[in-house]
Formats: C-alpha cells, structure tokens, sequence
C-alpha cells in the first residue's frame, strides 16, 4: 500500500482533483512504459490509473488505441505488484468492450484464478468472465464451478455474480451451475448466500413451480444473511401476487416483522403494504412497525418509513390515521427529505378539524425546503382540496401566501394549478381564486404563467359576481407588461365586454388606447375587438371574440375542396374538427428559443393517412372528422398483439389496425386484418401491411368502409380475423428458413362501433347553452324527448355522468359534468355535431334514490334521424 501513500506536502494542498488536464494523445504515449524491462510499479500504476479516469470520464477510446494500450498493458502481468494486478483486471475490463483480440489474456487470467493468491483470484475472475464469450464458456466452466464453492468468500462471490452476468453470453449458465449455487446457498458468509441465492431464482424463474419449491424450502429455513431474506420476501410476495391463495407465503412474510435485523424488518412491512389485496386489517402490524421506525434515531429508517407510510396514505389513509402524533413530530425535522414526507402524509390522512393546526405548522416550515420538495406539498394539499371542499377558504389563503414567496415557474405553476382545480371543483371558491390569481399576476414574472392566468380570467370573470372587479389587474398588465402578456390582456377585456354589456364602453375605451401599442400583435387584437365589439351586442358577437380552434390543416383542405364547387351552399365549418394538441407539460420556460409548433391528433393522422396512395380519394375530398381512442382488440401477453384505431371521415370509416409480432422464431408475411361489415356497411378495400413483421417489429394495416344510408342503428359489432402468411426464421438472426410458409389466422376481439364514435363536441363555440337551447326551437330544431331507469352498475350520479358523456360522444359544456358532492339530482347538458354535420344538443335531467339513476334525456337537432339515433343509443 506504499504505492499510495501521500506525503506531508501533499496532505498539506488538500484534497481535489490530481488530474486536472490530462489529455488522451499524451496517456496513452505514456503507456509504453508499459513495455520497459524491469517494469516500474509505482509509475506504471500512476500511468494505468490514468487511463482508467479517462474512461469514466467519457473519454473514446479508438478501437487501435484501445488494443495498444491494452496489448501494452499485458506485459505488467510479469509484475508481481498487488496493487498494479489489481490495475490491470480494472483496465482489461474496461478496455474489453472496444479493443481487439483480448482473448489473449485468458490464460493469464485463468492462472491468477486458481492460483494461491487471494488477492488476485477474485478480481481475476470477474476480468475473465468479461472477456468470455460463447464459444470460452465450455473452457472456464470447471474452473468457474470450483470457484463457486471455494472456501475464500470473495472468490465464491465474485463467480457467483459473474455468473449471472454470463446469462447474456448463454441463457442457461445459472441453470448448468445450479448444484454449486445450492451448494453456496449454505455458506457462513452472508453475502455468498445472498448471491447464491439470486443465481439460483435466476436459473428457476422460469419455472413458476420450481420457484414455490425453492421459496417454501427456504421459508422454512433460517438464512443467515439479512440480504438473502430480502431476496426471499420479494419472491414470496411475487407469488403471492401471481397466485390467489398463499397463506403460508403470507405468514412467512409477517413473521419477517419480528426478526433480528431492521433491514429485514423494513422489507417486510414493505412488501405486505404494496400488496395489492391487502386490507387495513391485514395493514395493520406493518403499519406498528413503521410507525416505531418513525420515531428511530436513524434519518435512514426515519426517511424509509415515512415515504412508505406516504405511498399507503394514498390508498389506505385510515390505516394510516394512528400514525399521526408521530407524523407530527418529523415535521421539525432536521431532515428536510424526512419532513415534506410527512407534512404531505399528514395531509392526506388528516381529519377535517385538524386542516387549520396543520396549515399553521407548516407554514414556517414551507420557506425552508426548496422548490422540488415545495410541489410536492402543493400537491398534497390539491389532494386536501377535494378531500374537504369546505375547507377552501383556509387552504387557498395558504396557496396564496405560498404565491407571494420566491420560486421557479415549476413552483408557482403548481400553485397556479390547484387554486384553478379548487375553483373547477368548487363553486364557491371561484371568487376566491380570482382574486389570489389577480394578485400574484401583479408581481408575476413568467410570462406563460401570466397569459395562463389571463387567459383563465377572460373565461371566468365574467360570470362572476362582480365582473368590473377584474378590470383594473387586466389593464395594468396592458401598461406594465411584455407584448406576449399585453396581448393576452386584450384578448381578456374583450370577453368581458362581450359577455357583460354594461362593461362595453368603458372597455371600447381602453381597447382603442390599445391600439396605439408598439407591437403588431397588441395593436392587431386591439383593432379587430374594437371593431366587433362597436356592432350590436348581441349573443352571436361571443364566437367573433373566442372563435374555435380548429384544426388548420383540415380547414385549408375543406376550403381547397369547397372553392372547386360552384359554391352555392355556404362554407360549414362546422364539420372541420376540432384541434386538440396532445399536451406535452412544459417544464422550463424559455424565451430565446422559439418552439415548432406541435401538431393536433387530427393533423398527425392526416399526414399518416395521406401517405397512403389507396387513401387519397378520402383524404382529398373529406376532412377527418374524428378519431377514437386506441382500442386494444388481443391482451397484452399473447403472441400476436393488435391495436385499432377508427377514423370517422362524413361518409367513410377508416379502421387502422397496428400489429405487432412477439414470436422471435416466426416471421409474418401478407399481414391483414379481415372483418365481416354488418349490414349496410361496405368494404372498400383492404390494405395489407406494407413489409414482412419480424420479433417486435411493428405493422400497420388498414381497412375502408363506407357507412349505411340509414343512421338509425346506434351500435354494431364488426367481428375481427387477423390474417397472415406465417414463415419459420432463426431466433437469432430473423433470417426465414427456405421453407414455404403456410397461411394462418388469429381470432381478435369484437370491434364495436358506437355514436361516440361519430359525434364530436362543437369545440370552442362561446355561446351560453341557454341560448342555444333556446334558439334551436326558433330555427325549427327536431326534438325528441324520453325517461330511462339506468342499469344497475350505475349507481352514483358521477358514473351516469361519466358512462353518457364517454358513450355518446358528445361534450358536456358549462362544466355540468362535475357533479356537486352530495347531490341527489343533477342537470348534464351536452353539444356535439354528427358526422354529417348535424348539430346536437341533449338536456339529461338526472335523479339519484336508492342507489338507482332515473334520466329524463331530451335531444334537439337538425336532423330528425340524428335526434333519435341519440335517444335509441340510450335505450
């Protein structure tokens, strides 16, 4: 160990880094050194020490580099410096992966493995068995199998683990060397038992029996290694997951709760927490360990038992509730990690009385914890929220004044979010959240938080109680702000004098100051308002000021479409549908950089689907209505797994079928899906997977189909066949064999074909349903009228919400699918159009008594037919 030892001086700089400034071309000139004779120990490891740091530096290596160093590094073996052997095991496993011909050590390595020096036996096997490949294993496996059981427990160690990193060199290596491990399971050395043990799971994992064999054999047992015991509890509960009944299994693990080491102890109150039958009686002796580990002189212990009595309070909060005085006493902490944890589970375990002392405890330890650990308690007290709604008044002060400290956008965008979730959940907290969120945009300094929060102003100031309230925040970000939040200001007091007349004047006023803006934008928005807002209030100006959005690409192609008509009819952009942009959650906020614009869910299959020479006649004349949500039509652990997703165009249906082959021997040729139409539908054509489908490759085929004339049967059921030509291939190449295929077929679940499925919401409209409502009588609306008993597995107003909105398709507006907590009765009010472009509207009028829902559901629309494929799709 001389080699190492530092003198006075050097102890005297200090610690930091010794190689500050190496560079590769002069490391590796150094390394002929290597090559002297007699070999210099102390230089020669200084040098191999500075190859190894580049390395773990990051540093490439070129594969002639690599194999001179490596080549050079061979000759230290004629070395009998311990410190220098150990060197080069480092470097030759280091240097494996990139130089060439390093089979040459082999012999060296496997004389250092057998030899009689321990120091070197060890290290040197964990060197060969990186180096080995398939065609090496047969020649080391004896030797490897000795090493196993050697008496020395560092080298029956490191075979132990070696061999299980040779599973990817040869899958049934644990299984060839399973006597030994059983041989090592009974070692004095806690560590050879518990890696005896893991090779021994890893040679039987694939056999569920044999793995109940081994567990049941070992429950029985005492393992003296807190580690293997570990292991032990993790199979067992995996078993216990997989299989119904396992009461033995069950009380092995709750007798773990009483043994000697705590590591043990923890695991087991662990693994009974997470399993997911578990009830709060069965919680309970997990949960007494837990709460003693609360009170543990050990931030470790402390930290592991609170963050697992935080993950049940999400599912098992009463269990939870004795833990509460103990709880209380981590909030001071000096751990910070160990007091949001519990702050956080006390909130959600917390009784109702108790929402005030918690929010006074908390608030002095919140400046102190950093913004990370600060979502975190944003995010329990969301969950507080919903848990009591009347106690709102209390905990949005508390996010208000969280508001006012320092934070990043992450921080206040939590923030921002439970005051707007609290205000959709609860009525009567709309005025409240206002009023905090007009405070903080006085002082905010993220822009897209700013135009959020304007954005959510415009929306619901103007439905308040007091809407001029508003006026005064909005104006001043018009005279304060950046041309982006200045922008959004003026969009904002543009609905607030559409939606309140009373309002206009005073508003036309300050809109035509905004017109004298230094940004295009600003002075744009300003203008075309001013010019809307001067006509005749009436209910119609609301869409001018929020129009839709709607997705482009399919607008410019129905428009492209409708001017090579004689355009007698007027343009419908009711049928261009609606953009919805798959929300991608920003995480920073940067202003230098300007993002690409990300496209809809609509216009991504529409690039896909135009791609498609046989589905250009559709996509030319017809804009894509809908698509659905994906429909799985296999489970997931089957050989063959097949995906649908059905594109609703006026006339058209298109169903996309993405398949997958999970067989790695088996290649797919003239891969299709075959349906048989029910009636009045019609196959167009059938297009087949474009390319062969190898292991884990994915294919798409697709299917056209016309819809009938007769719209009136609300759902069918399309029966689904997938078709292909099955070839025999080499598991480890793919390449198929010179045989003939032979044509196979595999039965997939039914595909059903539903009204949500061909009505879509309105989008963005901005008029108050009242007024369509009672509009569409006055512009000779069909209605349709009927009362329904729902099913017994409806059971809450909640579910009747739900199962109606997800069954018809159609988008319940004005926020009445949030059902009030306790509410017996309940209005949903729905919009949507059909394919066809026929608008819909629906006024269900629901009852709760006895568990059962009764629904008066009236339906106006354009078309008669559509009206009652609505009412009969209910009943």
């Amino acid at each position: 160990m001389n080699t190492f030892k530092r003198d006075k001086k050097e102890e005297e700089d200090g610690g930091g880094n010794p190689f500050p400034n190496l560079e590769k071309t002069t490391v590796l000139q150094d390394a002929r050194t290597f090559n002297d004779t007699p070999v210099n120990p102390k230089k020669c490891a200084h040098i191999l020490t500075k190859i190894l740091y580049l390395i773990n530096q990051g540093e490439q290596l070129g594969t002639t580099e690599a194999t001179e160093a490596f080549f050079a590094m061979t000759k230290l073996f004629q070395s009998r410096d311990v410190i220098l052997r150990r060197l080069v095991y480092l470097g030759i496993k280091e240097l494996s992966s990139v130089a060439e011909d390093v089979i040459i050590v082999t012999s060296s390595l496997t004389k250092d493995m057998t030899g009689k020096e321990d120091l070197y036996r060890a290290a040197a096997i964990r060197a060969l068995c990186t180096i080995t490949d398939h065609a090496m294993l047969a020649t080391i496996e004896r030797y490897m199998k000795q090493a196993i059981v050697d008496k020395s427990p560092a080298v029956s160690s490191a075979a132990l683990v070696s061999s299980l990193h040779l599973t990817s060199v040869s899958g049934d290596v644990a299984r060839r060397w399973a006597n030994e491990a059983q041989e090592a399971l009974y070692s004095d050395n806690i560590m050879v038992q518990y890696h005896a043990l893991g090779v021994l799971y890893q040679a039987r994992k694939t056999d569920k029996h044999a793995v109940t064999k081994l567990v049941s054999k070992l429950t029985r047992a005492c393992l003296k290694s807190p580690y293997a015991t570990c292991m032990l509890i993790r199979m067992a509960c995996k078993l216990l997951d997989e299989e119904e009944s396992g009461r033995e299994l069950l009380e092995f693990v709750e007798s773990c709760l009483r043994h000697k080491s705590e590591m043990v102890v923890y695991e087991a109150a662990h693994a009974l927490v997470n399993l997911g039958r578990s009830s709060t009686r069965e919680l309970a002796p997990a949960i007494s360990v837990l709460q003693l580990f609360c009170g543990s002189p050990k931030p470790a212990l402390r930290f592991a038992a609170v963050r697992t009595l935080n993950k049940v309070a999400m599912s098992h909060p009463a269990a939870v509730t004795a833990c509460n005085l103990d709880l209380e006493n981590l909030i001071t902490d000096s751990n910070r990690s160990i007091a949001t944890l519990a702050i956080t589970t006390l909130l959600k375990t917390g009784a109702e009385s108790s929402v005030d002392r918690l929010m006074k405890q908390i608030a002095t330890f919140v400046s102190e914890i950093s913004d990370e650990f600060k979502v975190v308690v944003v995010q329990a007290i969301r969950a507080l929220c919903q848990k009591f709604p009347r106690k709102h008044s209390v905990l949005m002060n508390f996010l208000s004044a969280m508001l006012r400290d320092e934070g990043g956008l992450e921080y206040k965008a939590a923030i921002a979010d439970t005051i707007i979730a609290v205000m959709e959940g609860n009525a009567e907290a709309k005025e409240a959240g206002l009023a905090h969120l007009c405070e903080f945009i006085e002082d905010c300094e993220h822009t897209s938080l700013a135009v959020r929060i304007l954005h959510l102003l415009g929306q619901e100031g103007p439905t308040s109680k007091q809407p001029s309230r508003y006026i005064r925040f909005i104006y001043n970000r018009v005279i304060l702000e950046s041309a982006s939040v200045r922008a959004a200001a003026v969009t904002a007091l543009a609905h607030f004098a559409a939606a309140c007349p009373p309002l206009l004047p005073n508003i036309l006023v300050l809109l035509s100051r905004c017109q004298l803006d230094s940004d295009d934008e600003v002075r744009d928005r300003a203008a075309y308002y001013c010019a809307i807002l001067q006509q005749d209030v009436d209910p119609m100006i609301l869409p001018l000021i929020q129009p839709p959005l709607i997705s482009v690409p399919s607008l410019e192609r129905s428009l492209h479409n409708y001017i090579r008509t004689p355009m007698e009819d007027p343009f419908d952009i009711s049928q261009i549908p609606p953009a919805q942009v798959i929300e991608e959650p920003a995480q920073t906020e940067v202003h230098s950089i300007k993002q690409q614009p990300r496209l809809t869910r609509e216009e991504s299959f529409m690039e896909k689907l135009s791609q498609i020479p046989q589905l250009a006649f559709i996509i030319r004349e017809y804009p894509l209505f809908k698509s659905s949500p994906v429909v799985e039509l296999t489970e997931p652990e089957t050989e063959y797994n097949v995906k649908c997703i059905k594109h609703t165009f006026s006339k058209h249906l298109i169903l996309q079928f993405d398949c997958q082959n999970t067989l790695t021997d088996q290649l797919l040729e003239d891969v299709r899906v075959a349906v048989e139409p029910p009636d009045g539908y019609t196959v167009v054509c059938v297009i087949p997977c474009p390319r062969p489908l190898t292991y884990n490759e994915p294919g798409t085929t697709y299917i056209v189909l016309t819809y009938p004339e007769d719209i009136h049967t609300p759902v069918v059921t399309i029966p689904t066949t997938l078709r292909f030509m099955a070839r025999d291939c080499d598991p480890m190449t793919g390449i198929p064999d010179a045989e003939q295929g032979y044509h196979d077929e595999y039965m997939l679940e039914d595909l059903e074909i539903s009204p949500a499925d061909q009505i879509r919401g309105p989008g963005a409209k901005g008029i108050t349903f009242a007024a369509e409502w009672d509009a569409a009588l006055a512009q000779g609306f069909s209605e349709l009228d009927e009362t329904f008993a729902l099913g017994a597995n409806v059971t809450s107003l909640e579910k009747a919400v739900q199962s109606l909105v997800g069954f018809l398709g159609l988008e319940a507006v004005e926020r009445s699918d949030r059902v009030p907590s306790g509410a017996v009765r309940h209005t949903l009010l729905m919009s949507g159009i059909f394919r066809n472009g026929k608008e819909v509207l629906a006024s269900a009028r629901l009852a709760l008594s006895d568990n059962q829902v009764t629904m008066q559901l009236t339906v106006r629309s354009t078309d008669p037919d559509v009206a009652e494929l609505v009412i009969s799709a209910v009943g």
